[in-house]
């Protein structure tokens, strides 16, 4: 490691009092910032080192750039092996005959349970190579947009590979299992089992303790399922039982859909929150995914449990999703003290990151409670660092700039036609700017993004590398056509 000044720019440390310096620096001593501020109280905590880590010391001129806490984006899905399927890359190139389906509409309830229920066959499908290159492909985008913390809340690829490509990368990771045990057949009033409580809870297991081998500090992990559509009371149980024993957060995706609350009536003789609170689940640990969909005693069941909300507006739109508006549910538990946080959600394809969640939410709570002050550029990027690393229980490492902190941080210049005569750089991002516009991004200390291009790994091998993998996965697994891939690929390729 190494002493690493910061030095000139506009400093959003996100701390509790959200501070900000407008002529700020940070200095970083080998993984952890060592000092936070205006430039002259960082010079003095530069003069007071030890002659030899003086010695050490280099500096980026951060002058005309804006330098924030890493992004924590803890509600992720690993899903780029499903580029060809799913509203994929096989699509015509007209949108004008798309039409409201899966998750548009109030939901596709039954489509979706069956869809996350076969997620378990197709990750079998990958061979471990082609997971690990297809997640580190996927985990670049994200670094690549600033996110260095990243929770994984179920995905469709094997979270051994996913491990092993954020050790590669150097990015931060909240590792997690697909966990799903029981589906919800049209025409029927009863879920059907589909597999083996035990053996869903095994998969964690193995997680749990390959987690534990790490040496890196960077890796983590928590159980998750994937819908409450698809747990019985057994996979329910045996996942608090494990939060519990081994004091982990817990996350699921409740509360999304509209046509949601029908479905757990019938099929489960319970709504979503209602039902996980039964089972020992609501509670501080749990992060709950979205939550547009609640009544008044479930908005209560979650107020009182203190439990944290991770909203995706970046991402409702696009998919149909009514997950802010219909209800107004998110925006009134936030109001009323819930912490909510903010993340992009997942999808087959590239979508919003988190600098343009934060637009989002800035713009939409505002127009929703008619109010500019609702949700600052400040609170934005808080529900985007320090309170989404407190819904993952990593707050004490991450989410903002402070002494003693992991030295994680993101810098993005502020000094063109966007920016002039405006005071407040982050304002003048969230109104202008995005995840494209991300320059530098630091881990732990170590530069692994300067200047928009990699310092560790070169984004053309890594795109490469998942395209080979990509197009064997699709041929063999999801039986595209050989002649329909390679054609596909073949575009790409020129």
């Amino acid at each position: 490691m190494s002493v690493l000044l910061i030095n000139g720019g506009t400093v959003y440390t996100a701390d509790a009092q959200e501070s900000v310096h407008a002529r700020g620096a940070v200095l970083i001593v080998d993984d952890k910032i060592a000092a936070v501020g205006s430039a002259a109280e960082v010079d003095k905590a530069v003069a007071a080192l030890d002659p030899a880590r003086k010695a050490e010391l280099s500096t980026i001129d951060a002058g005309r750039m804006m330098i924030l806490p890493g992004f924590v984006n803890a509600h992720w899905h690993e899903m780029f092996a499903m580029r060809f399927p799913m509203r994929g890359a096989l699509r015509p190139v007209s949108d004008r005959d798309d039409q409201a389906a899966f998750m548009g509409a109030g939901g596709d309830m039954h489509q979706i349970s069956a869809v996350f229920d076969s997620f378990d066959g197709l990750i079998d499908g990958l061979t471990p190579d082609e997971a690990q290159a297809i997640a580190e492909y996927s985990m670049w985008t994200q670094l690549r947009g600033g996110v260095t913390t990243l929770g994984d809340m179920g995905s469709l690829n094997r979270p051994h590979s996913m491990v092993a490509a954020a050790q590669r990368l150097g990015i931060r990771f909240s590792a997690s299992t697909w966990a799903s045990d029981a589906v919800c057949p049209p025409g029927q009033d009863r879920f059907v089992r589909t597999r083996d409580a035990d053996t869903v809870l095994a998969t964690f297991d193995s997680l749990l303790q390959l987690v534990g081998k790490d040496t890196t500090g960077r890796i983590r992990c928590r159980p998750s399922i994937a819908y409450v559509t698809n747990m019985t009371d057994e996979l329910a149980r045996g996942m608090a039982e494990l939060a519990a024993a081994h004091d982990l957060g817990f996350a699921t995706h409740v509360g999304a859909l509209r046509n949601e609350v029908e479905l757990m009536r019938t099929y489960y003789g319970e709504t979503g929150v209602r039902r996980l609170a039964e089972l020992g689940l609501v509670d501080e640990r749990l992060m709950a995914g979205h939550c547009a969909f609640l009544d008044e005693q479930e908005q209560k069941l979650m107020l009182a449990a203190r439990a944290h909300i991770s909203h995706s507006p970046g991402k409702y739109g696009p998919s149909g999703e009514s997950s802010l508006t219909e209800t107004g549910v998110v925006p009134a538990l936030r109001r009323a003290g819930l912490d909510v946080s903010l993340s992009t959600d997942g999808s087959s394809m590239p979508t919003a990151g988190i600098a343009e969640t934060m637009r989002a939410a800035w713009q939409m709570y505002n127009e929703m409670g008619a109010d500019q002050t609702e949700v600052l550029p400040s609170d934005a990027l808080a529900m985007a660092t320090r309170i989404a690393a407190k819904g993952l229980r990593w707050d004490d490492a991450v989410g903002s700039l402070e002494v003693g902190k992991q030295a994680d941080l993101v810098l993005i210049p502020a000094d063109d036609w966007r920016y002039l005569l405006n005071p407040r750089p982050l304002e003048a991002f969230l109104w202008l700017s995005g995840s494209a516009d991300v320059d530098t991004v630091i881990v732990g200390g170590r530069r692994l993004l300067s200047g928009g291009k990699g310092v560790e790994v070169h984004e053309a091998g890594l795109r490469e590398r998942y395209l080979t993998a990509l197009g064997a996965f699709t041929t063999r697994t999801l039986k595209v056509p050989a002649e329909v891939v390679g054609r596909v690929l073949g575009q790409v390729a020129r």
